[in-house]
């Protein structure tokens, strides 16, 4: 399996820089099997069947980005900086430029939030701010920008919308420096609309971390090696897909990451069982899915995991059809683009 079998032309306009407004107003690619209908978010209302469970990751995004100073005597030099996670010492965080920060000094980023260069590895740093709990939570928020995919930032910066826009309506833990971008289409009023179709809901959390936009740098796709996330299954999430499951409805994960994450979680038999660690579950063709019936995704960059796993819920065949479908018709693609339902002709196969 080669990493060019994932290539395609993307033309540059369909990456979408802005999301739809309101949010379920965004194109949905329904693929059942070989059949595909050009449908919208809002349309789930009538697609999706009383007893079937959305899992959603309620994951938040941090404002992660950061522009601080450093000095050295009189001189006094710019530096951006992306934070990665925590560290029981400090945070890891990617710097721009790295090479000329040093260990020991200090970075500031406001008249509050300033951090201490702990260590330095040949691509990233760990800071120790000088802050903690929920002080430096009210100054991150104060100083930081939101952390906007490269394919985006490389075409406009972060500004206060993206604060509301990258964030999904039920975010409520924080530690994403990337959104469950599949998750942004729904407001409250689809929620309480499906809710009264019959349609549940499970919360899990998942912190997408920066790996998330790592390019596959091997041709043999089966030896990639994926980044780790940490994650989250609480007992009662564990319950409730099992009960869906036992009473014969169908558990459709919005986003990747919520399908990665209950795939990790799930025994050999399709059991779910509670989890709090991190994963570095990588989905590609041939893979067993154990509890997944569908997936609500975005439309993902070429040579991408992400692309592998859809590869591997719909097959190779069929999600080359659905994507050059998305580009006939137009789709916008990427974390601000459109959605599609998929939905395997055999589940969990």
């Amino acid at each position: 399996m080669k990493l060019s079998d994932f290539d395609f032309d993307l033309p540059e306009a369909l990456i979408a820089t802005r999301p739809a407004k309101p949010r379920p107003s965004a194109r949905l690619l329904l693929a059942e099997g070989d059949r595909i209908s050009d449908r919208r978010v809002s349309d789930l209302t009538d697609i999706l069947r009383p007893g079937d469970r959305l899992v959603l990751n309620n994951t938040k995004v941090l404002p992660a980005r950061l522009f601080g100073t450093r000095s050295r005597g009189d001189a006094v030099a710019k530096v951006e900086i992306t934070l990665l996670e925590p560290r029981p010492t400090g945070w890891r965080a990617l710097a721009k430029p790295l090479r000329k920060v040093q260990v020991g000094e200090v970075i500031r980023f406001s008249d509050r939030l300033s951090a201490v260069v702990a260590a330095k590895s040949e691509t990233e740093l760990l800071l120790a701010f000088t802050l903690t709990g929920a002080d430096f939570d009210a100054a991150l928020a104060e100083a930081g920008v939101m952390p906007l995919p490269p394919y985006i930032a490389a075409k406009r910066a972060a500004d206060d919308q993206d604060r509301t826009d990258y964030q999904t309506v039920f975010a409520r833990h924080s530690g994403a420096v990337a959104a469950p971008t599949a998750s942004l289409h729904f407001d409250e009023d689809l929620l309480r609309a499906l809710a009264a179709k019959g349609v549940d809901f499970t919360e899990v959390t998942l912190h997408v971390g920066a790996g998330t936009f790592l390019p596959v740098k091997v041709e043999d796709v089966t030896t990639h090696r994926m980044h780790a996330e940490w994650g989250r299954v609480t007992a009662a999430a564990a319950e409730e897909i099992n009960a869906t499951r036992r009473a014969g409805g169908r558990v459709i994960p919005v986003g990747t990451t919520a399908l990665r994450l209950i795939e990790s979680a799930a025994d050999e038999n399709g059991l779910l069982h509670p989890f709090e660690a991190e994963t570095d579950i990588f989905i590609y063709p041939g893979h067993r899915f154990r509890v997944t019936d569908a997936l609500m995704t975005n439309f993902h960059l070429p040579k991408s995991t992400l692309l592998m796993l859809v590869a591997a819920l719909m097959g190779k065949a069929r999600i080359d059809r659905i994507y050059q479908h998305a580009l006939r018709h137009e789709y916008r693609f990427f974390s601000y683009g459109d959605a599609s339902l998929l939905i395997p002709e055999s589940p969990r196969c």
